[in-house]
């Protein structure tokens, strides 16, 4: 109790009841100091054991003895939040296989003579792989492409897709196109895409998505994907334009944002519903300059993700 000045004759009546019960007290402390601790040890394990529980629970070092976390509370548990249950429409892609294809490779530059190789891309022969663009200071597309890829992977996981990507970075060149193709049928995908920057000229701005003609060659055979694969790119378009705020590529597809090829053996080949997406100019001042953004990067691969999803989920 805190001292009180204003009152000496109850303080010292409060001294002698003090005094006589002393002897007393010193014998229950004598018996207490002999006696197991009972209430801040017992404590202390108890809320070990309720951090434990909760993932919190203090480092264990070589002797066994277990140390209290910094700053915890020696009588009570430090608070923990419990985690918020996952809403239905972050796993809306529960059961999907989406694969990713990060153009090029950062060391197909130092490859050509493997990357040069023809392969059969069923309509003609064609070089395996290529190095890509890149800006005026140096940032390669396949940096880039590598880059939004890992990105996009973690907005469609978070929303409960199977995720694939065709390399990741971890091969010293390639793949080739053809085997990138094999990637996604092979999967099963419910959609891919390969994930691009283009290489124009200057004043040339914007985005577009590249589908994949009606093809029936050799090896390749796209009627059963065709109607998929431009519902995919339309419903890209849409939600990477809102993403980004960048506009369809003033260069090709009158506007539309949309470009039809039957010279891609990535396209080609495929029997699963498959885009190419060129996220814009990298060529070009104004585009390279949101390229080499982070921030916008991100919304370039929240754009690719939305207008996944929307596809997806009908």
């Amino acid at each position: 109790m805190p001292y009180d000045h204003r009152n000496t004759a109850r303080r010292t009546l409060a001294l002698a009841l003090a005094a006589a019960g002393c002897c007393a007290a010193l014998a229950g402390c004598a018996a207490s100091q002999a006696s197991p601790p009972n209430g801040k040890a017992q404590g202390t394990q108890g809320t070990q054991g309720t951090q434990g529980a909760q993932g919190t629970q203090a480092t264990q070092g070589e002797s066994g003895a277990q140390s209290r976390p910094p700053f915890a509370s020696p009588s009570a548990p430090r608070p923990t939040r419990s985690p918020l249950p996952a809403s239905p429409a972050s796993r809306s892609l529960s059961g999907r296989t989406v694969v990713i294809d990060p153009g090029h490779n950062s060391g197909n530059f130092r490859h050509s003579a493997e990357i040069n190789k023809k392969v059969d891309i069923g309509t003609v022969r064609k070089e395996c792989d290529t190095t890509g663009t890149s800006t005026d200071g140096g940032y390669t597309e396949a940096s880039f492409t590598l880059d939004v890829s890992h990105r996009l992977r973690d907005l469609l996981t978070a929303r409960g897709a199977k995720v694939i990507l065709t390399h990741d970075g971890d091969r010293p060149w390639g793949p080739c196109i053809d085997e990138r193709a094999r990637i996604g049928n092979a999967a099963r995908a419910d959609a891919v895409v390969s994930v691009h920057g283009d290489g124009s000229a200057t004043g040339n701005r914007g985005f577009h998505v590249i589908l994949p003609a009606k093809v029936r060659a050799g090896s390749a055979d796209t009627a059963k994907i065709v109607a998929p694969s431009r519902a995919l790119g339309e419903r890209i378009v849409e939600r990477f334009a809102r993403a980004t705020g960048t506009s369809p590529a003033n260069y090709i597809g009158s506007g539309t944002g949309l470009d039809v090829r039957d010279d891609l053996g990535g396209l080609n080949l495929s029997t699963v519903p498959k885009v190419f997406v060129e996220c814009g100019n990298m060529r070009d001042p104004k585009d390279a300059k949101l390229f080499t953004s982070a921030t916008w990067r991100q919304k370039a691969a929240q754009g690719l993700a939305d207008g996944i999803a929307t596809y997806l989920q009908g």
